[in-house]
């Protein structure tokens, strides 16, 4: 494999180390160090402003994982139609299944990240601090959080999988 191969899977690497790293750092240290500011009005405003400021950094890192992550193919020789992507027995061989596993997960992750930026995270910073309804908008954000922690754990195990072979 070429140098820029390497390169390549090194900036793949740490952009998924930004991406989930992030999420287990607010989910683990963040939150909970949050839940315990008060007034409610300025831990919600904090709660506010990371999340935004992680939201720019987690979409960069995103960005830069689905650039990186099609190169790669390229380089592993499996963005070829005929021999791989339109072939039936590239799908039920081990490789294959464990790259329809991660592209799953690759899927699903953007689709719960579009949801919790854009959607459920800001109806939170909406609602009126402390009020019943931010306190059922936050729970959704968290709970989809962990849904895409839970993910990106499962995307991990099957890029090593998929580095060695499926």
């Amino acid at each position: 494999m070429p140098n820029l191969y390497y390169f390549n899977v090194t900036i793949h690497v740490l952009a998924a180390m930004l991406w989930l790293g992030g999420m287990f750092f607010l989910g683990v240290v963040g939150a909970p160090l949050l839940r315990a500011i008060e007034p409610p009005d300025l831990r919600q405003r904090l709660f506010q402003l990371i999340g935004e400021r992680f939201r720019a950094v987690g979409w960069f890192a995103i960005a830069v994982l689905l650039i990186t992550g099609v190169i790669n193919l390229h380089y592993r020789g499996m963005l070829h139609w005929d021999a791989v992507l339109g072939s039936m027995s590239f799908w039920h061989s081990s490789l294959g299944l464990i790259l329809g596993v991660k592209l799953l997960c690759v899927s699903i992750m953007i689709t719960v990240s579009a949801v919790h930026d854009f959607i459920q995270g800001p109806r939170a910073a909406r609602a009126a601090s402390g009020s019943p309804e931010a306190i059922r908008l936050r729970g959704r954000a968290a709970w989809l959080a962990r849904v895409n922690a839970i993910v990106g754990v499962l995307l991990v195990a099957a890029a090593v999988r998929l580095a060695r072979g499926g």
